[in-house]
């Protein structure tokens, strides 16, 4: 017996106890050249341990992992190589490994410029997530951020806040709408290029992230390529050239390294007429390494952004003007001048600190930042409204005149339109000089002023090969400053400062009269400060492998107004109560591999977020009420997958599944109608929205030259809920009988569920043709379709009150359910057909490697709406009703519209 258990030892005793893995080994150089590359990455597809290459481009690793194997040699501006092995404990030698440089990557670092449009209509913004995406390879995403994006499309249908981006670890998002500002460090492309990208629910090393997937951007110098960069751009889109340079020096052996970049881009007028663009930006860094462990960084961004903005467009505007029409500016002195401008300057600077050993990765930061954000307007008090396109001016005014069709007045209306399509700023200087000093007309800027501090830490814990936990606590404080200022009085000599509706004053306190330079209209603080924290635990096993993560967040916000309100005498001044939220997150997802080659996902959450702070307060620029028992949003999300990851097939296929409920929305408009003419917050609460569908992305390996690809997204977002709706008036301007509380109406809920949510084409088709030749040039074209876009909806006009006619307080007879639904049915965007193409090429001369790119975005000069909205103006259903008899209504939807054929080429020499 004890023979048996002694021979029992001795043959399983290596199993047990001394069992072997794989030894893999090789030398990386870059293929040409014949020298190490640095910041080489290898790691098994699948798993998410990484392993590093010496200074010499060699390694030798040792693993566990056994049977059919990805192993994947990744590195920043070179080609990913993949090699397919089968790993039973004999060692591999692989000999030397040669990485190309990718010729292609000149397309994704000017990924933000092909894609770089927003178009706005006051408060009104279409945000995409083209920046967010900018560093994943998945062919998908690809697509939907380099294709898709100029239709305004959204990956999943979902907002831009749903996605982390974070430099260094520290979160980048704003408080105010919960979207990162990717203007903030725009134009440094070179030094931004770093990035780690987690689509949707995969764990993040350094947050627990949101559901549309998170993007680490790293700014330490020791990470980027030696050397000196230059480039120069041409466009035709929103800027007409750029110019950039970046010097890298590399980790010396000092243990410093440092980075500095500066780019100017510029345009007199972009595509649309009016709007142009002046930016300039800057970029420093300094790395101390002490080791090959530590590292502590500092990084300054300094990134100005000042563009002029264009409009949204009515049916009737658009057909007399064309798509690159654009009504906010005018002529003054022989120089284009836009009433609308944007400007953003808001300086970042962060510290940070980095360990890395073979187990732990533990990173802690600290970022300031502050600045102005300021947009312009022009303000004209008991005058007439100075837009050209103002719908009195309009053809359309004269043809649904309460007194019937005026057709003599509608083409002499048209023509003194055509001839006259821009502002007149001489005639505001007039007619400010003749009345008496008093401004009738004049320039302000609407400026928020930001002061936000942000600390964050997060590490990574390796147990064995297997195993994996972490977690990180972020802290964020904001202070932030909100007014108008006068900018320019346009000649006249003082303005007064009173509510043009109830002729109240918005400064009580203040002076009546105020000149350029002074805060008028509003002026209030926010403060806000929000603590997270989040753990999450990996496993990898043979077959399989799991993640879960959870995290806990506690915000608080609190108005504090500097103006006393005449409207608002009891509730403008001051602080108003602070408003709290907690939430909790809760994610997991695994990977089960059928073959090393083929593997199914799947992965889900449930997230509670408090509102950003845009929709906690009813109107903070006049008083400090705050939604009626407002509610944090939660979230719960479900998607499945599967990936192969052939020799010449590589792509996934993803069903996904996310429901928003207890959204709250706020959103400004003037309405005339039974609820009183005025300016009007109207307040909708209970909101839930369903999103689902499938996304896809192919590449087929043709041959070692060609590509051909394949991605789409089969999507159906709508509203999942009848919402509360709620119009606040101001108190002094409101009629009397319509006041509830407060100046606040309760509308009832509104019918909203199974319509369509406009969130951009919820179905989109690509299929692309690449060639790379063995000569360093490559050539692509893409054809896009899509469709199923729907313009956003007037909440009011589906409301039980809209049927009621004014002045009998009973519902119009007309008002039937046929007409009804033809008068509010949701209008869908035309079908969109995109053809792009793009190509390059690159030269090695002697050390200098220099490249050239260009695009060429829809070949065929195709117009098409990309977005729209309809009109809350029309207040009742006998009143839209008559302004849609004629067919070209008033007050018809306002439609975005696409650039027409545009280009875009880029030449880089680095040395």
């Amino acid at each position: 017996m004890r023979t048996a258990m002694l021979l029992a030892v001795l043959c399983c005793g290596p199993n047990l106890f001394g069992q072997q893995g794989t030894v893999i080994k090789g030398n990386v150089l870059e293929r040409g050249i014949n020298v190490p590359i640095p910041n080489i990455s290898l790691a098994f597809e699948g798993t998410s341990k990484t392993f590093t290459i010496d200074s010499e481009g060699k390694f030798e690793i040792e693993t566990l992992v056994s049977g059919e194997q990805v192993l994947v040699f990744t590195a920043q501006d070179f080609v990913p190589k993949r090699f397919s092995l089968f790993l039973d404990g004999n060692p591999i030698d692989l000999g030397i490994i040669y990485l190309d440089r990718d010729i292609v990557l000149e397309k994704t670092d000017n990924l933000i410029t092909l894609t770089d449009v927003e178009l706005s209509d006051e408060d009104t913004s279409i945000s995409g997530v083209s920046g967010l995406l900018q560093s994943t390879r998945d062919i998908y995403l690809s697509r939907a951020a380099f294709d898709f994006g100029q239709a305004f499309f959204k990956v999943r249908g979902y907002d831009s806040q749903n996605g982390v981006v974070l430099i260094n670890g520290i979160p980048m998002n704003k408080f105010i709408d919960g979207r990162p500002q990717w203007n903030n460090w725009g134009g440094l492309n070179d030094v931004i290029r770093n990035q780690e990208y987690t689509n949707a629910l995969e764990r993040n090393p350094y947050t627990f992230g949101g559901i549309l997937g998170n993007t680490n951007i790293d700014t330490r110098p020791s990470g980027m390529r030696p050397g000196l960069r230059v480039s120069s751009s041409m466009s035709n889109r929103t800027y007409r050239g750029r110019v950039m340079a970046t010097y890298n020096s590399g980790l010396e052996k000092s243990g410093l390294a440092y980075s500095m970049s500066a780019s100017r881009r510029w345009a007199n007028e972009g595509y649309v007429e009016g709007t142009l663009y002046d930016a300039y930006s800057f970029f420093g860094a300094l790395e101390f390494q002490p080791n090959s462990q530590n590292s502590i960084s500092f990084s300054a961004i300094l990134a100005r952004n000042r563009r002029g903005r264009s409009a949204a467009l009515t049916e009737e505007v658009f057909e007399l003007m064309g798509n690159q029409y654009n009504p906010y500016w005018g002529e003054q002195d022989g120089k284009i001048r836009n009433s609308r401008e944007r400007d953003i300057f808001e300086p970042l600077f962060l510290l940070n600190y980095t360990l890395e050993t073979e187990k732990l990765n533990w990173t802690v930061g600290a970022s300031y930042q502050t600045g102005k954000y300021s947009r312009s307007r022009l303000g004209y008090y008991n005058a007439p409204n100075p837009d050209p396109a103002y719908y009195r001016y309009l053809p359309s005014y004269h043809i649904n005149s309460s007194l019937g069709a005026d057709f003599v007045n509608a083409d002499l209306a048209r023509e003194l339109f055509l001839d006259n399509p821009q502002w007149k700023w001489s005639q505001l200087y007039e007619a400010n000089t003749n009345n008496n000093g008093k401004a009738a007309y004049l320039l302000y800027n609407d400026v928020v002023e930001d002061k936000t501090m942000t600390a964050a830490t997060g590490f990574n814990y390796n147990i064995g090969e297997r195993f994996q936990f972490g977690g990180g606590v972020n802290f964020r404080k904001l202070a932030s400053i909100n007014y108008a200022e006068i900018t320019d009085m346009l000649g006249s000599e003082y303005y007064e400062d009173t509510d043009t509706f109830s002729n109240t004053l918005n400064d009580v306190d203040g002076n009546l009269q105020k000149v350029e330079g002074e805060i008028i209209n509003y002026s209030y603080e926010f403060d806000a400060v929000q603590l997270e924290g989040f753990g999450q635990m990996a496993y990898s096993a043979k077959k399989w492998n799991g993640f879960a993560a959870a995290s806990i967040t506690s915000f608080n916000v609190q108005r504090n107004g500097l103006f006393t309100n005449e409207r608002y005498l009891e509730n403008s001044f001051g602080p108003s109560e602070k408003v709290a939220f907690s939430g909790l997150g809760l994610k997991g997802g695994f990977s089960y591999f059928i073959t090393g080659r083929h593997w199914l996902t799947a992965s889900a959450a449930k997230l509670e977020r408090p509102p950003v702070v845009q929709n906690i307060f009813i109107n903070p620029r006049e008083h400090n009420e705050v939604v009626l028992d407002i509610l944090k949003e939660t979230i719960t999300t479900v998607d499945l997958g599967y990936f192969v990851r052939l020799p010449s097939l590589t792509g996934r296929v993803t069903a996904f599944y996310t429901r928003f409920m207890n959204t709250t929305d706020i959103n400004f408009f003037f309405v005339d109608s039974g609820l009183g003419s005025d300016f009007v917050q109207e307040v909708i609460t209970g909101l839930d929205k369903l999103h689902k569908g499938i996304e896809f992305g192919f590449q087929y390996e043709a041959s070692s030259s060609v590509k051909v690809n394949l991605a789409g997204n089969l999507g159906s977002y709508v509203y999942a809920s009848d919402p509360w709706v709620q119009i606040n008036f101001d108190t002094s301007g409101a009629e009397e009988e319509l006041i509830a509380t407060e100046g606040n109406v309760d509308l009832g809920i509104a019918k909203l569920k199974d319509l369509r949510l406009a969130q951009g084409p919820q179905t989109a088709l690509a299929l692309g043709v690449d060639y790379r030749s063995p000569k360093y040039w490559w050539v692509g074209a893409t054809a896009n379709f899509l469709t199923e876009n729907y313009i956003n909806l007037s909440t009011i006009a589906r409301t039980q009150s809209f049927l009621l006619n004014p002045e009998t307080g009973e519902p119009f007879p007309d008002a039937t359910d046929e007409n009804l639904a033809k008068l509010l049915r949701q209008k869908k965007m035309g079908d969109i057909y995109l053809l792009n193409l793009v190509g390059g090429k690159s030269w090695l001369w002697g050390k200098k490697y220099i490249s050239a790119f260009a695009s060429v975005s829809n070949l065929f000069d195709s117009v098409f709406r990309t977005g729209g909205y309809e009109q809350s103006r029309n207040g009742n259903f006998g009143q839209m009703q008559k302004d849609n008899l004629s067919g070209v209504p008033s007050f018809g939807p306002k439609y975005w519209y696409s650039y027409g054929r545009t280009y875009f080429l880029n030449l880089a020499i680095s040395f």
